[in-house]
C-alpha cells in the first residue's frame, strides 16, 4: 500500500546542531490550560460576600448606650467584665459585619471616642450599638 508519505516516513527524527533541545516539562507546559482572566474568580467571591448594613439608633438609644459609658467609666478601677457589640466596616465592600467584644475596659477616651480594650482593641464608641455585663443587672 503506498502512501503520500512513503518518501520521508523512515527517515531520522532532525535535531537542530544550533538550538537546545526542549525539555519535556516545557513541552507538556505548552499544552497545559490557560486562565485568560485572572483573578476573576476571587472577584467573583468577594462579590458574593455578603455584608451587614450599619443599624441607626435613634437618640434615646444612643443615650441608654452613653449612660452604660458613663457607669463603666465610674467603675473602670473594679475592672468590670462587659460584652460590646459593634459594627466593623468592611475594608474592601460597603457595609461590614457586627463584632461583640467580651473583656476587661482599660480606658474610655473620650476625645478620640474610643473604648480600649484590656486585649488592645479598640472600639469606636459611635459604631457601638450594645452594651451587657453584670455591672448593668440593675438597668435591665
Amino acid at each position: 500500500m503506498d502512501t503520500q508519505y512513503d518518501d520521508i516516513i523512515n527517515l531520522p527524527h532532525h535535531v537542530s546542531p544550533t538550538r537546545p533541545q526542549m525539555s519535556m516539562q516545557d513541552r507538556a507546559a505548552q499544552f497545559s490550560p490557560f486562565a485568560a482572566l485572572t483573578g476573576y474568580d476571587s472577584a467573583v467571591k468577594e462579590t458574593a460576600r455578603l455584608t451587614d448594613q450599619r443599624i441607626n439608633l435613634d437618640e434615646y438609644e444612643i443615650e441608654a448606650l452613653n449612660a452604660r459609658i458613663q457607669l463603666i467609666a465610674e467603675y473602670l478601677e473594679d475592672k468590670p467584665e462587659v460584652s460590646i457589640t459593634f459594627f466593623k466596616p468592611d475594608e474592601r465592600k460597603n457595609g461590614g459585619a457586627y463584632v461583640t467584644a467580651t473583656g476587661v475596659v482599660k480606658k474610655i477616651d473620650e476625645y478620640e471616642r474610643i473604648i480600649l480594650m484590656q486585649g488592645g482593641e479598640k472600639i469606636p464608641m459611635n459604631e457601638v450599638i450594645e452594651i451587657a455585663g453584670e455591672l448593668f443587672r440593675e438597668l435591665e
